[in-house]
This record gives C-alpha cells, sequence and structure tokens, in this order.
C-alpha cells in the first residue's frame, strides 16, 4: 500500500549541489523518476536547475553513493532500484519525509526497529547508569507535561528512545538511532495520541519502558519496547486516510549534514 500519510518539509541544504542532488533524490523517491528510467541528459538538468555542469555532476555523484543513481557508458545516468537505496543515510531518510511518508516506508521503519530497540531496551537494564535513569526520566517527564500532538511531546518520545539506545551501551545501537533520528521523529508525530485514553496508553507502556530498566528487569523492558513500537504502528494504521491525502503536519526536521 503506498497512498501518502504525511510531508514533513526538511530544511535545505547548503550549497548547490547539495540542493541538486536533495531535488533529484526527492523526485525519485516520490516517483516522478521511476526504477530504471534514465535521466535527462547534463543540457536539460543544468538548465533546470540553473547550475554549472561541474556541480550537476557532483550531484550525480552524491546521489551514486547513496544508491539512488547508477552511471553507465552510453546508457546516460540510470534511477536504481529501491533495494538498492541506502535508508541508513540521513539525506535519503529526510529525502523521503520531503517526497512524502507511505504505509510502507513506516511498516519498514516499525520493522527495523522491532529488531533492535526491544534488544536495546534489555540491554539497558543490565548496564544502565544513574544519568541514563535521570536522562530516561527527564524525557518522560517532557512527554507529560507537552500536549499529545505538539513537536515537544514527539520530541520528548525520540529522547527517550536515544537514551534507551545509549543505555545500552551498544555503538551500533546508538548509531542506528541518530542515523533514523528524523525518521522517528516524524513517524511520533503522525501517530500522536490525540485521545485521552491512547495518551494515557502510550505514557504508561514508556514508563514501563523506563521502570523496568531502572529496576534492570531486562525481559520486561523488551516487552514493554515491543508493545511500545506495536501501539505506534496501529495508531498509524488509524490515521492512515484511505483517500490518500496526508493530514497537515506543521514541523520541520533537520537532515542530516550535507557536503
Amino acid at each position: 500500500m503506498t497512498s501518502r500519510l504525511v510531508v514533513i518539509p526538511t530544511r535545505r541544504a547548503h550549497s548547490n549541489h547539495a540542493e541538486v542532488a536533495r531535488s533529484i533524490g526527492v523526485d525519485i523517491i516520490a516517483g516522478r523518476y521511476a526504477e530504471g528510467v534514465r535521466l535527462p541528459g547534463d543540457a536539460e538538468l543544468t538548465a533546470m536547475f540553473g547550475v554549472s555542469r561541474p556541480v550537476l555532476r557532483e550531484s550525480v555523484k552524491t546521489l551514486v553513493a547513496k544508491g539512488l543513481l547508477t552511471t553507465k557508458a552510453r546508457v546516460g545516468t540510470v534511477v536504481r532500484e529501491r533495494g538498492a537505496w541506502n535508508m541508513f543515510d540521513a539525506d535519503v531518510l529526510a529525502w523521503h519525509l520531503d517526497a512524502g511518508i507511505d504505509r510502507r516506508f513506516l511498516n519498514d521503519l516499525a520493522e527495523i526497529r522491532l529488531a533492535v530497540e526491544p534488544r536495546a531496551a534489555a540491554l539497558a537494564a543490565s548496564r544502565r547508569s544513574e544519568a541514563d535513569i535521570a536522562e530516561l526520566n527527564r524525557s518522560m517527564e517532557r512527554m507529560r507535561r507537552e500536549a499529545s500532538d505538539s513537536v515537544g511531546f514527539a520530541d520528548g518520545d525520540l529522547a527517550l528512545h536515544l537514551a534507551v539506545a545509549n543505555a545500552s551501551g551498544n555503538l551500533f545501537m546508538r548509531s542506528i538511532g541518530n542515523v533514523i533520528e528524523a525518521a522517528l521523529r516524524a513517524s511520533f508525530l503522525l501517530s500522536a495520541p490525540v485521545e485521552t485514553q491512547d495518551r494515557e496508553t502510550v505514557l504508561l507502556w514508556h514508563q514501563r519502558i523506563v521502570d523496568a530498566i531502572a529496576s534492570g528487569d531486562a525481559e520486561a523492558a523488551t516487552a514493554a519496547m515491543t508493545e511500545v513500537i506495536h501501539n505506534g504502528l496501529r495508531r498509524h494504521e488509524d490515521v492512515s486516510p484511505s483517500s490518500g491525502a496526508a493530514p497537515a503536519v506543521s514541523a520541520v526536521v533537520e537532515p542530516g549534514e550535507q557536503s
């Protein structure tokens, strides 16, 4: 299912070649350049973007490195299949937010979270420090005082999950959390628990993660984190419009550092 759910604009790039790469990347992800399609020639693209050939070539190199394009002799520059895209690249994730998050993106995000975050919570239960527990509690406090559909609530939610990854003591888990930060924030904004009962459920299960980690209960931490992820996915399904129209979300998400 590919109906668009939400579009969250990211901050613009800081150089000409990065902005051209972003524009082409968003068009690829949005399907305006389909898999296997050859991009327009250099002359057309340089005229379209108002840049020099060296700037365009640098942009194409960036997209090739991220897995979105391939260059072939006597063929030209061709869009690669989705499976080749580097989804752990911060820019590629940010461009998905610009193009519009669909159900497939949300499902893929939930699956990688289920593969990593419950284990991170279990490790955190055995490795957490007092500073880690304090950070988890600060995140919970922020979630409790912010409105459920606010950016502040989503940021508190995000801070809690990143704190769990940090408390795990596993550098790879920390890195994954940092890389998908923008996607997580967008996901949390979209699944905001606006109903009172939903809000209480979200706060309850997040508090259970914190309590289990604080008490050193790895099994309970794993179960609570798993439930939190599944609960968020259920809320995504509830807000998914059958018409494909995107609900309004007012937020600007900071993408990865542009080169």
